[in-house]
């Protein structure tokens, strides 16, 4: 059997092929999907690519599949792995922690003040894709900083590093990495007066370090010859599809659950009340990667977020489950607690993802200011990834982000409407909308059973 087109996305828990026909036409059809394990610890995802093309032929009936062009899409390497280090937890810490989190790095490591010894022995330990160092408001303390960064350095990794702490240390910053051969991201300062955080530049800084380390896993090089173009790792591919879909619908936020991570992409340009008031300005098109909040590879920040006291109050058997845990569930209980898991990962990748109001007073009375991603004009909340497309209970999930805030967050209002990828393609059709747009759109329309 030949298909037109055949896309592969590449995940951490499993790999999706979906087979294309009609692309050129009037009428483009998905004609059909298959999936296997991810084998990033068997060395080669290829053996994973392999396996779901064998379930695309068995669920065609097909004795064997051909394509005219092959896309893909990866996430396959998992978190990326990162330490923070900064000056006082409740400050500089914890601006840089909410950095890393929402830009998708696994925290392994916090440390605040002057570093020691056994943190550096614990760093070459963890071996980290990218080290965060921040500490000092903007021209204020600034010694913290450069000693942990000159320990840092002095134990002859190559890692990047970030620095988003006090101005006035950048320069010497560039000039002691240069000297050491380190590659390094200046950013602006993640707390660079009281009571400010400023995430965003260092949050995109590890997003663009994220997207190049995803696409590395062992094999990848194999699937590279395979594919016309670059492989787009999975997140910027959805947001491919967000960006198309606004264009169409209007303002949107699709959530993504994924094994490893939540992905969050908002197209929406807010409403005009909540931008009349808002301190600085925000993108129209935003995403946050969770990669801490994933419901199998992951699953234990979940649980841990949950705490696992709370969670025996709804599953008493949850050490059982998690003792024997599965990347599909099998089992209708299985399915109600990755329901519980997904449930926590979606409305917890709001709070990251969502703006809030926030009050103060003046002389002249009480005053009110937005910070952050405006949801509150959104018509659409779009629901992909292996857990809100397969989970019986997936639109409930989705109906609590409609009523999760308490009147301060800027998060979606009642009105907005929920809509599923039933298909599991959206990925898929960002990739496929960079070549063929036209096409992309009528198939996410039928996915998500929206008529014309």
């Amino acid at each position: 059997m030949k298909v037109n087109v055949l896309v592969a996305e590449i995940g951490s828990t499993t790999t999706v092929v979906n087979a294309f026909n009609g692309i050129g036409t009037s009428c483009p059809t998905f004609v059909g999907q298959g999936q296997a394990p991810t084998s990033v610890l068997q060395g080669d995802v290829t053996v994973g690519l392999k396996g779901a093309i064998n379930d695309l032929k068995k669920n065609l009936n097909a004795d064997e599949i051909t394509w005219d062009d092959m896309l893909a899409t990866s996430s396959a390497a998992g978190g990326l792995k990162m330490t923070v280090h900064g000056l006082v937890y409740d400050m500089t810490v914890r601006a840089a922690k909410e950095a890393a989190l929402g830009a998708g790095g696994i925290i392994k490591m916090i440390t605040s003040g002057r570093m020691r010894k056994t943190d550096l022995k614990k760093i070459q330990e963890i071996s980290p894709n990218i080290i965060l160092v921040a500490g000092g408001v903007d021209y204020g303390e600034r010694e913290t900083a450069l000693y942990n960064l000159e320990m840092i350095l002095s134990m002859g990794l190559k890692t990047p590093i970030i620095y988003a702490g006090n101005i006035e240390n950048q320069e010497e910053v560039r000039l002691m990495c240069e000297e050491a051969g380190n590659q390094v991201y200046i950013v602006e300062n993640v707390y660079p007066k009281i009571d400010t955080l400023v995430v965003e530049p260092t949050r995109k800084i590890i997003q663009d370090a994220f997207e190049e380390h995803i696409i590395h896993a062992p094999g990848m090089s194999k699937v590279r010859e395979l594919v016309k173009g670059p492989i787009i790792p999975t997140p910027g591919a959805v947001m491919e599809a967000a960006k198309v879909l606004k264009e169409e619908l209007g303002d949107l936020v699709i959530f993504d659950v994924g094994g490893a991570t939540t992905d969050v992409h908002s197209v929406t340009e807010g409403s005009i009340e909540i931008n009349s008031i808002l301190i600085s300005p925000e993108p129209v098109a935003k995403r946050t990667v969770e990669g801490d909040l994933g419901v199998y590879v992951n699953a234990n920040h979940v649980v841990e977020k949950i705490g696992m006291d709370n969670l025996k109050k709804e599953f008493p058997d949850a050490e059982a489950i998690l003792a024997d845990y599965k990347p599909i569930p099998q089992t209708a209980r299985e399915m109600q607690f990755v329901e519980r898991l997904t449930k926590e990962a979606v409305l917890t990748s709001l709070e990251r993802h969502a703006g809030h109001l926030r009050y103060f007073y003046t002389a002249s009375g009480k005053k009110t200011v937005a910070e952050g991603k405006d949801l509150t004009a959104i018509k659409y909340i779009i629901g992909t990834g292996g857990a809100l497309t397969r989970l019986p209970g997936k639109k409930d999930i989705l109906e609590l982000i409609k009523h999760h805030g308490k009147e301060q967050e800027l998060y979606p209002t009642e009105l907005a409407q929920i809509l599923i990828d039933e298909d599991y393609i959206l990925s898929s059709l960002g990739v496929l909308s960079k070549s063929y747009h036209d096409d992309a759109l009528a198939l996410m329309k039928k996915s998500l059973f929206i008529g014309d």
